[in-house]
């Protein structure tokens, strides 16, 4: 396949002096005044034969063990990098590190020019009086490097991993041809660069949006096209087809694009922009991220629809057909039906992806709760792809991240979570009869109305809205037509209003935006006074509102008029086809504006507002998107009604399905014992007997000699540590290897631990060894997906550790 360029290593030793300092110093020529970084014979590099326009037609698909062994030596170099000394880690960064000295402009210390072949990769440590070698800069290393004197292992680790991203970045920006490609690469290297600068995470914004892109994903059209045309089947035969469509969208996930200009002259206009905005997400979010994870990774299937789909489907189809050929003779003959079925599932799925009404990019489209069910059973039996030799080949193993162990890093997918999408909608009359007798309960209930239970407080501005006690007009002055009287006497209350709660804010400041005709005043007017209201300026060319004033008089505060304040200039905005506000807030009105939605993370691309927007010192930005299709003012009513009806519903349910039963009289007539299977009622609510096959003598049980046991426990553990599929389990999981594994592991164990264990004589009965034993195994399994080779590593150990506690008479047999 030809597209993306597929990310290949030098073939240099890891651990040699070859440091291709020479390719490090190009890069720092084009980086403006990047550092000098030897790439230690593992730099990225972009090699595929069909890349850059030098393809001709469909191109080829890559070795899938070249990409695995490229991403092993990113790994390896990643680990090596993460274990130097700490001098030498920070002399890493300050290649890419701004010098800290006051006025000076340099962006990384470079190495002096005697070192200048040398890596601090390998042996070389500069000491921190070696002054840059950038003529304008000339100071220490130590003036590169102050600001890291507090940094943590991680956060060093981090910022290490992003260098080494951006150094193969750069590399593969170096040899890739086609100039669409080498724009993404190069816009992904400076967002790198930036982070290190700035040591914050790398944050893709911009008008590429986020994803998923488009809905119905690829991945439920697909499940969805299996339930829509091979329901009737027989349960194998749907298992089957399930397997086909699973190892499609595997096949998706691992196939490398076209580049737009490759494509140009089978595409239309339309089809090709479409394609061109399409292959640049897919660069960023899906492509590159394999091999940089230091930037978010996404699959394909997941992310796209039918749009992308559409354009490369002929080519892609063709490729997993002749793939299919090419690999029937190595597929095991239980998992050869998939490679038959093949031809016939991408024919039906091309039928589908060319009506326009077809059901399977319907959003509204669901399978029955049978099939979702079905499902769940399979994908917690099976794995995501088709177990064989060949499954790999097809689809191509399953991406990962580099720079962590992989056995310890991947997670597994949410493929089976249930999803509201998944599940068929109650019948009408149920609800409505749960609505019913919601209503019905509130006219009854007269103590309830008289005292509402946890009444939100905008209940009661809405009722005083209604009844018009209070009103909500937006207001502002003009140059171009006359205001009235009653418009500027509301303008000077607020500007009193302003002044008056914001007393830190210079009053001709307040006067001076309250008056401006840019600017707009959302009044609250009680009494025809205005008692509060937020001031705030359009910017619907660039799709935002900014917020500047917002205050409630004191006396009329914590009484919810701020909260549907905000609502009515949601609702406002949205009618204008505004969808984001942006507010300086000071550290005392955080709280108020996170409390309406309001985040400090912002999701609007820097260049949209960075010289619109009003600055202020010592105040925190603050974003808020909104949902065209909610009405803020009404959202907080409907989401109580929907509770309360839920809560109904699940009442109702619960009558239903409760049923008490007399009491057992046996024992009183007499009857020691009854079997459990006769209790009633206990069959219908699901219980099963269990069968539990007798258990033999065993010589070694907790009565026996502790020393005994002990030894035996010893002589099970050392064979078990020199297995040859021991090494992933030797020693305890680290925080700074993996940050996130403590969060899913909550109780992890290790051979290393099970030996301390042994020699403090903790062991003091085989269950308690045992359970240790299957502790390491498990946690690998939960942590980890049935197709690495981690995976596969527990369960080969833990046959092997069964096989050994047998043949000492500790296993039950």
């Amino acid at each position: 396949m030809s597209g993306g360029p597929s990310i290949t290593i030098k073939s240099q030793p890891i651990d040699g002096n070859n440091t291709g300092n020479a390719a490090a110093q190009q890069q720092q020529q084009a980086a403006n005044g990047a550092a000098t970084a030897g790439a230690s014979g593992a730099a990225g590099s972009a090699q595929n034969p069909g890349h850059g326009g030098a393809a001709s037609g469909a191109g080829s698909v890559p070795a899938e063990g070249t990409r695995q062994n490229s991403l092993q030596r990113i790994q390896q170099r990643k680990q090596k990098v993460f274990n130097l000394p700490v001098p030498q880690k920070l002399a890493k960064l300050s290649m890419y590190s701004a010098c800290q000295s006051e006025g000076c402009r340099c962006t990384g210390w470079k190495t002096p020019q005697e070192n200048r072949h040398r890596d601090v990769e390998s042996s070389y440590c500069p000491e921190f009086n070696e002054e840059c070698r950038n003529t304008s800069c000339r100071h220490s290393l130590r003036s590169h490097i102050a600001h890291l004197d507090n940094i943590s292992s991680s956060s060093m680790n981090e910022l290490l991993g992003a260098i080494i991203d951006m150094e193969n970045l750069f590399m593969s920006m170096q040899r890739v041809e086609d100039e669409d490609t080498k724009k993404v690469y190069q816009y992904l290297f400076r967002l790198l660069r930036q982070c290190v600068l700035t040591r914050q995470q790398a944050v893709i914004r911009g008008p590429l949006g986020d994803p998923p892109f488009e809905t119905p994903c690829i991945t439920k059209a697909v499940l969805s096209l299996v339930f829509y045309k091979y329901n009737h089947l027989s349960t194998p035969e749907l298992q089957t087809m399930t397997e086909v469509a699973k190892t499609f969208l595997n096949f998706l996930n691992h196939y490398n694009f076209e580049s737009p200009s490759t494509r140009r002259g089978d595409l239309t206009h339309e089809d090709a922009s479409n394609y061109k905005i399409n292959y640049t997400r897919w660069l960023v979010f899906c492509h590159v991220p394999a091999f940089c994870n230091s930037l978010r990774q996404c699959e394909t299937s997941l992310v796209f629809g039918r749009t992308l789909l559409r354009t490369v489907f002929q080519c892609m189809s063709q490729q997993l057909k002749k793939k299919c050929i090419s690999e029937r003779d190595r597929f095991p003959e239980d998992k050869r039906s998939i490679i038959t079925l093949m031809p016939k599932f991408l024919e039906t799925l091309r039928a589908e992806l060319l009506k326009d009404d077809s059901p399977i990019w319907d959003t509204s489209y669901r399978p029955s709760n049978s099939f979702v069910i079905q499902q769940r059973k399979r994908n917690q039996e099976v794995a995501n792809v088709p177990i064989g030799p060949s499954a790999a080949s097809i689809g191509g193993n399953k991406r990962t991240s580099v720079g962590e162990p992989l056995h310890k890093r991947i997670k597994k997918e949410p493929t089976d979570r249930p999803s509201s999408e998944n599940l068929d909608d109650l019948p009408a009359d149920v609800v409505m009869r749960a609505m019913k007798s919601v209503s019905e309960s509130k006219t009854t209930n007269k103590a309830e109305i008289l005292f509402p239970v946890n009444v939100s407080r905008d209940e009661n501005v809405k009722a005083e809205e209604q009844k018009r006690a209070i009103e909500f007009h937006v207001v502002g002055n003009s140059l171009t037509k006359p205001v009235d009287k009653q418009t500027v006497l509301w303008l000077l209350g607020l500007q009193l209003v302003f002044a008056y709660q914001l007393p830190e804010m210079p009053r001709e400041y307040i006067s001076q935006l309250v008056f401006d005709t840019k600017h707009k005043t959302l009044a609250l007017i009680k009494e025809n006074q205005p008692i509060g209201g937020i001031c705030f300026r359009p910017f619907p060319s660039q799709g935002f509102t900014e917020i500047v004033f917002c205050a409630v008089t004191m006396s009329e505060q914590v009484k919810g008029y701020g909260t549907h304040l905000m609502n009515h200039l949601k609702d406002y905005s949205i009618q204008r086809g505004i969808k984001h506000l942006l507010t300086f807030a000071d550290c005392d009105a955080i709280g108020y504006f996170k409390k309406q939605g309001f985040s400090k993370d912002i999701k609007l691309a820097r260049p949209v507002y960075a010289g619109y927007i009003k600055e202020y010192d010592s105040a925190t930005l603050m974003h808020c998107e909104l949902h065209p299709s909610i009405v803020n003012t009404q959202f907080i009513a409907v989401i109580r009604s929907q509770s309360e009806i839920l809560k109904e519903l699940i009442a109702q349910r619960h009558n239903e399905v409760q049923k008490v039963r007399p009491g057992l009289t046996c024992f009183k007539e007499g009857l020691p014992v009854i079997p459990v299977e006769s209790i009633p009622g206990l069959r219908e609510i699901g219980w099963k007997p269990q069968n539990r096959p007798a258990r033999s003598s065993r010589p070694l049980e907790e009565s026996t000699d502790p020393e005994k046991l002990a030894t035996s426990f010893a002589s099970v553990l050392q064979s078990v540590r020199q297995h040859t599929t021991a090494w992933p389990f030797l020693r305890p999981v680290t925080a700074a290897e993996v940050p996130d594994y403590y969060d899913h592991i909550k109780y992890p164990m290790d051979l290393k631990t099970m030996g301390e264990r042994l020699k403090k004589g903790y062991y003091q009965t085989r269950r308690l060894f045992m359970a240790d034993m299957a502790r390491i195994f498990s946690n690998c399994r939960f942590y980890n997906s049935p197709d690495t080779e981690y995976y596969r590593c527990a369960n080969s150990l833990e046959r092997y550790f069964q096989t050994k506690m047998r043949e000492l008479g500790l296993w039950d047999k």
